[in-house]
């Protein structure tokens, strides 16, 4: 039926590092971990997920270290161990580790490229935008698919689920750079048998 729910997800964005602190470009898995502040994101999220009693059926995490501990976290609410998935941030090729304002500077239209023109590789190094939306949303297939009626919490990048929005709400490529997703953040998306509904973004406890 058109309203039949396949599956829903709650996607949890890893805590704050140095990095997305200093708003900067990330592909590794083993660096940089949680800060002090990522852990007290963690520790929020944690909170809000257990009064409002989001339920939960299985718990995967992206590999990078920053999504195991928050996963950590995630799992002694629900007192279940979590499984990995591959589920990496876009490779960013030689902008790995540079800030958004470095880019600017150094080479202002390559950063005119990335936000604008998302289905060329920018960097030459790097996965473009469009593949990388692409890859994000088969992954979420696979897991609708392994999960039919039932509620998942997925660990994962910020970038992730941006590109999980824009898989669910089919909108344009270009708009990637434009949707803001915060560490240690809540989203939910529900799967349906031909359409998906964003629930909610970006969720913040304070």
């Amino acid at each position: 039926m058109y309203f039949d729910r396949k599956c829903k997800i709650t996607f949890i964005s890893h805590g704050a590092t140095i990095y997305s602190e200093e708003n900067r470009f990330s592909d590794k898995d083993n660096y940089p971990p949680l800060n002090e502040n990522g852990v007290e994101e963690v520790e929020k999220i944690c909170e809000y997920l257990r009064q409002r009693g989001v339920k939960n059926d299985k718990i995967y995490t992206s590999y990078a270290a920053r999504c195991v501990q928050t996963a950590k976290y995630v799992s002694k609410v629900y007192k279940k161990l979590f499984e990995y998935i591959d589920l990496p941030p876009r490779n960013c090729g030689s902008f790995s580790g540079m800030a958004f304002e470095q880019v600017e500077v150094k080479t202002p239209d390559l950063l005119h490229r990335l936000i604008y023109e998302p289905d060329i590789s920018t960097p030459e190094d790097a996965e473009s935008i469009t593949d990388f939306i692409n890859r994000v949303s088969a992954k979420i297939d696979e897991i609708v698919a392994e999960n039919s009626g039932n509620r998942v919490i997925v660990v994962t990048h910020p970038d992730v689920i941006k590109a999980a929005i824009c898989d669910a709400l089919d909108i344009p490529h270009s708009s990637f750079q434009h949707i803001y997703i915060k560490t240690g953040s809540a989203t939910q998306i529900s799967y349906f048998e031909s359409w998906k509904s964003l629930i909610y973004s970006d969720y913040t406890p304070l």
